[in-house]
């Protein structure tokens, strides 16, 4: 399960989804668990959509999403491969190319690049 937002989180999501309004409320009455798995599953019409909302964010938002994921309070696995790598290939530009090995590693899975 996952964490009660934080307000970064829900600045974080409101960045990423602006349509919402700001709301992080999942539809069920409660909020969503995670930031990125409904921006890719909900909201984003497609990999492209999902890459343009990621850019949106600064250097210190993208290392804080990699830290959530380090910490296993933000889940990617269940993103689409091409959203995955596109939150990979983020952490890389905006944060650390080692940043992007640590996540990897942590998830226990073969990069795609």
């Amino acid at each position: 399960m996952g964490r009660k937002f934080s307000d970064l989180d829900r600045q974080i999501f409101h960045k990423l989804a602006p349509e919402t309004g700001g709301n992080a409320d999942s539809g069920a009455g409660h909020e969503f668990p995670f930031i990125l798995r409904p921006i890719s599953h909900r909201f984003a019409e497609d990999a492209d959509d999902f890459r343009e909302r990621l850019d949106r964010l600064d250097p210190e938002e993208v290392s804080y999403l990699a830290d959530l994921v380090l910490a296993n309070q933000e889940e990617v696995m269940s993103l689409d491969d091409d959203d995955r790598d596109s939150f990979f290939d983020l952490v890389e530009e905006k944060v650390s190319p080692e940043k992007r090995k640590e996540i990897v590693r942590h998830l226990g899975i073969v990069d795609r690049r």
